[in-house]
């Protein structure tokens, strides 16, 4: 097989659309619950990673916000969205949400699944 777009098209080498998940936290006393886009592991996270292995951003920061989109594959958040920086005034995101994004992330992504 010699490797081209359509050759990898055919194997599903590439992400695809978003996958809509129900994700579900506590803030205070209260049970919220809100629809997610996640767009399965790709060069974004890829790409995130390496950035926060070489100390220029956030591991968990990035993931999120290369993995959390809109229905049409959008980030909705920046890593300084996530960590704070990008508005002081409101903070970095809830840990309870935090927790819940980075479950459904490795939902989608299959991990802790064993392999058949």
């Amino acid at each position: 097989m010699q490797l081209s777009i359509d050759s990898l098209k055919e194997m599903g080498a590439f992400t695809g659309a978003p996958i809509e998940k129900e994700v579900t936290w506590k803030q205070g006393d209260q049970e919220l619950t809100a629809t997610v886009y996640v767009r399965p592991l790709s060069y974004l996270s890829a790409k995130s990673d390496l950035l926060a292995m070489g100390g220029k951003g956030d591991a968990i920061a990035g993931r999120i916000a290369a993995s959390i989109c809109d229905a049409e594959g959008k980030p909705v958040f920046t890593p300084e969205d996530i960590t704070g920086e990008a508005d002081p005034d409101r903070g970095p995101l809830d840990g309870n949400l935090t927790m819940a994004l980075l479950q459904v992330i490795g939902e989608v992504n299959g991990m802790g699944k064993p392999t058949s």
